[in-house]
């Protein structure tokens, strides 16, 4: 610039904001936690009167380690549903949550005594309770921190803990309730069991891995008949043959009589015996046993079968002491089929449920010859004191003692090795056994006598009618999930062998059988005391010599009654947590019903499984109106994260690079509703889009300084394209609303990010650059887009709060600074639906066609160097459509298209006019814009240089002149 030009830098109304381009969320990040935490801002939020509650209740995780990406994305799609749910209006309360009973905890510190060679036997079991206690509390303090970093919003300062005395008075008091609604029993039955825990396990607490197992084929001779020819069963648990009590069959499957002809020489069948097995297996069978040759002679129909007793493969075995001299009946079975195996099934009722429910049907005996370390009892023949697995979870000397007593025996006609899926304790990681033992079990089929069965009877018909009938599933495919579980679950086992948790309060009469009407003592008044007890003191005073005593005095002899100690399966402590929770506290709800639980899928089988049966076993439905499930967190390559693999991804780590806020975006960019894949590369990614979206928001901020309602104009006095962009926000918030309700929050911030980025940074924001920095400040035109400017901050602030807090608090503050303010203390604001213009809306989509055409016409220019910029064009455009010729030329389109100048016509396009596919019926001509460049605005136009103001173009000259004047 010459010294004879002026200098119009100074006059141009540029941005102005304080807010920084570079965010620096893991800096910053715990002055705002600071900053809400001082200002009490979920109490604040709580006090606003005459609102719909809105209850998210938590799902307790354990308290025991550090926080995983997991519960990073449980915690933020619960924190997304409270804010946006508070922000439209509700009162949306969120009582985080700690499940502090059970295994995983006591296992911690068994281990601690395992180090230093101590036995948890010899210690007092209150004291152990006491250290297990302690330890829930630190991991209770840590992970509330961690979450708390995460941004979640929630009654922190008071959370719920299933270890607090009222709620494990509850907890004892909704077992209680099953006491003394008929529903509880005491049964003998085969139960998932962990030798190395000691205990009993939930199907929840299992989890399924390859593991290899002896596999047998043995033959169980007839007593009389079948021509005396031997059936033969298969097996993939040899240890299990010593409890064998029957041989079950299919009457549906084919079975022929099979004859050996010829086998390998190390084979151990013996040529010329007959076998019996099913046509469809036989092939198999032979050549497992190293038969080379044989011959089917006939049919064995079904009729034959029935009522054939077999011997026991140890029957009169040396040193068997008479312990297997019993006849084994061939009974017939539905679950046999003729997939794998022999088409016959070795049933031992005491470790399988298929076997246990044939022994039912039939009056088989159980057996009780395993130990709960695993070892075979001690007085066993042969086998006693023998272990299953060792107590590292290895195999123990069993299956092979069992396989070498049937070779010796002569029952054995085959062994191998396969790997198969086999059920694991998630927590020591070791194969579990069925093993029958005396537990205690909530009847899901009985018909309870509680008066409350407007939708069932049973635990199983309440639960069943309330998955149809009360709750929306999001998504819908986990309704058919939880329903074919609960349609196909047996009865729910509550008791565990352990020492940390809630335990059985009830007392059994001594000597009477389960079966006895008196074998319980149920009174009210014993419960009362109990439920007296544990509000006062905790679950702990049970264990005390005198508690017995005291509870029983003046309703029952206490040497009469045994005091059960096993502790309640911690699943039903969680899933009890709707009646100390949503309905005791001051902050739930008196009907003890949350509008949302929200987990992972697991949470199936888990607590959405546990809660439905508790309360509907104790309130007679469900306790939740809506149920949200989420998937699994995966690395980049679609691999479960693993220590081992080193894939995993930590959320300390995440918020030491990049802030929570970007750990909460990557969520709101997910589709939780199948696994979510996290990575250095997605983060990037998702980093990348935030930067996008701060620079609209900078854009915002910058253009709005020193806006005054003073300027505000209404709406019908606004240009078409504000009215447009008010348009697209109803749109938009009508949009947002409805997916901010279905939980969708992928399309949420898709929504908004795509308007931001596409309608606003892209187009609007683009053409209005002109006229927010050159307009005179009074012009019609900068004042509208300053008034839209201030409704696009009060809308995309507070729609993205629930996602992003603390960047949208910094985005607020930095516009209305305050001591007392927050954004999070305000609603959505209320569109007006009058925004909404249709006609106008589809006149400005024919506009923003065309602009697509020029501005792609011109891109090409300015990359073959012809032209700079487009400020130096001024293209003629042909249009062919009349309609759309009439709605270009009713707006300053050369404005629109960013040009100086722009010519438009009906006459068609010569050949040479550039066109766009997408665009038909429009051809652009370039063309130099002719004149002079202003000088303040820089668009080329004739008549600069023509006015007062030295360089400029009339509207420069004329803001000039304004400001003189008012200056």
């Amino acid at each position: 610039m010459s010294d004879a030009t002026p200098d119009y830098r100074d006059t141009v109304f540029l941005p102005q904001t304080d807010f920084p381009m570079r965010a620096g969320l893991p800096q910053r990040e715990p002055e705002w936690l600071d900053r809400w935490e001082r200002m009490g801002i979920y109490d604040r939020l709580r006090a606003k009167e005459g609102r719909k509650p809105f209850i998210l209740h938590d799902g307790p995780p354990y308290a025991n380690g550090h926080l995983h990406i997991g519960h990073a994305l449980n915690k933020v799609l619960k924190d997304f549903i409270t804010r946006s749910q508070q922000m439209m209006g509700r009162d949306a309360r969120y009582v985080p949550g700690w499940d502090c009973h059970g295994l995983p905890i006591e296992w911690k510190i068994e281990e601690q005594y395992r180090l230093k060679q101590q036995n948890k036997d010899d210690v007092d079991v209150v004291e152990f309770r006491q250290e297990c206690r302690k330890f829930a509390e630190g991991w209770v303090e840590t992970q509330r921190e961690e979450f708390k970093r995460l941004g979640i919003i929630g009654k922190w300062e008071d959370p719920y803990l299933t270890m607090n005395y009222h709620a494990e008075a509850v907890i004892a008091a909704e077992f209680m309730k099953l006491l003394m609604n008929g529903s509880l029993y005491q049964g003998s039955k085969p139960v998932m069991w962990s030798p190395v825990e000691k205990t009993a396990l939930a199907e929840a607490e299992v989890e399924y891995h390859d593991h290899t197992s002896h596999t047998i084929w043995v033959r169980f001779a007839p007593q009389a008949g079948l021509d005396g020819a031997s059936v033969v069963i298969w097996t993939t648990t040899p240890w299990t043959i010593p409890q064998n009590r029957a041989v079950a069959y299919n009457p549906s499957i084919a079975y022929g009589l099979y004859e050996v002809v010829a086998a390998a020489e190390n084979a151990t069948a013996k040529l010329g015996e007959k076998l019996v097995l099913a046509d469809a297996l036989a092939e198999g069978v032979m050549k497992s046993a190293k038969v080379e040759e044989f011959t089917r002679l006939r049919d064995v129909p079904a009729s034959e079968l029935e009522g054939v007793l077999l011997a026991h493969p140890f029957r009169g075995v040396e040193n068997g002491a008479g312990e297997w001299d019993y006849d084994v009946p061939l009974l017939p079975g539905d679950h046999v089929t003729d997939d794998a195996g022999t088409g016959f099934v070795h049933t031992a009722p005491s470790h399988g449920d298929d076997d246990y429910q044939l022994g039912l049907k039939f009056g088989l005996p159980m057996t009780y010859n395993v130990e709960p370390d695993g070892t075979y009892r001690k007085d066993l023949p042969i086998f006693g004191g023998q272990a299953i697995l060792t107590p590292e979870g290895k195999e123990g000397p069993v299956n092979v003692s069992v396989i070498k007593q049937l070779a010796y025996s002569g029952a054995l006609l085959a062994k191998g090795k396969v790997k198969h899926s086999y059920p694991h304790s998630w927590r020591s990681k070791a194969p579990l056994i069925y093993r029958n033992t005396p537990q205690w079990f909530a009847a899901i089929d009985k018909a309870l006598t509680d008066g409350m069965g407007e939708y069932g009877d049973t635990i199983r018909a309440r639960a069943l009618a309330s998955i149809d009938r009360l709750v929306k599933w999001t998504p819908q495919t986990g309704r058919n999930r939880l329903y074919s579980m609960i349609e196909n679950r047996p009865d729910w086992v509550l008791s565990r062998q352990r020492a940390w948790g809630v335990p059985l309060t009830c007392f059994v009469k001594k000597g009477a059988r389960p079966d006895d009407a008196d074998f319980l003592l149920r009174d009210q008044r014993v419960n009362g005391r109990i439920i007296e007890a544990f509000e006062k003191d905790g679950a702990d005073v049970w264990y005390h010599a005198d508690f017995k005593a005291k509870m029983l005095e003046g309703v029952a002899d206490p040497e009469a009654y045994d005091q059960v100690m096993d502790v309640l399966d911690v699943w039903f402590d969680s899933g009890s947590t709707h009646a100390f929770v949503i309905r005791d506290r001051a902050d739930g709800s008196p009907d003890g019903i949350a509008d949302l639980y929200l987990e992972g899928t697991d949470q199936h089988r888990g607590w959405f499984h546990s809660s439905l049966l508790q309360a509907c076993a104790t309130k007679g439905r469900a306790p939740y109106k809506g149920v949200l499930t989420h998937g699994f967190t995966l690395d980049e390559k679609g691999m479960k994260m693993s220590k081992s693999l080193g894939n995993t991804v930590a959320p300390a780590d995440v918020i030491k690079e990049y802030g929570a806020d970007i750990l909460r975006l990557w969520v709101a960019q997910s589709d939780y509703t199948t696994d979510l894949r996290i990575g250095k590369e997605i983060l990037k990614g998702t980093a990348d889009s935030y930067r996008r979206l701060r620079n609209t928001l900078r854009f915002v901020l910058g253009n709005l300084d020193g806006f005054s309602d003073a300027e505000r104009v209404e709406v019908a006095e606004m240009p078409e394209l504000e009215q447009w962009v008010l348009h697209r926000l109803a749109q938009i918030d009508h949009q947002l609303r409805k997916g901010y309700d279905a939980y969708d929050f992928q399309g949420v911030f898709q929504t908004v990010f795509q308007f931001a980025t596409v309608d606003l940074s892209s187009f609007y924001f683009d053409i209005r650059k002109d006229a927010l920095y050159c307009d005179a400040p009074d012009s019609l035109r900068r004042r509208a887009a300053r008034t839209v400017l201030d409704i696009l901050f009060q809308r995309l602030v507070t729609w993205l709060a629930p996602i992003l807090p603390f960047t949208m608090e910094d985005v607020w503050l930095s516009r209305f600074p305050s001591d007392e303010d927050s954004v999070h203390l305000h609603d959505f604001p209320v569109t007006p639906a009058d925004w909404l213009n249709e006609p106008l809306a589809r006149k400005w989509d024919a506009i923003r066609r065309t602009r697509r055409a020029v501005t792609a016409a011109l891109e090409i220019k300015r990359s073959d160097k012809v032209i700079g910029a487009s400020l130096e064009a001024a293209p003629v455009v042909h249009v062919e459509d009349a309609d759309v010729l009439k709605a270009l030329k009713s707006v300053d389109f050369a404005d629109i298209c960013i040009t100086s100048d722009l010519s438009l016509t009906a006459d068609p396009a010569p050949n040479e006019a550039f066109r766009l596919p997408d665009v038909p019926g429009v051809g652009v001509v370039f063309e130099l814009a002719e004149g002079e460049k202003c000088e303040r605005c820089w668009k080329i136009l004739p008549d600069v240089g023509t006015h007062d103001h030295a360089g400029t173009c009339e509207r420069c000259d004329d803001a000039l002149s304004g400001a003189e004047q008012d200056a």
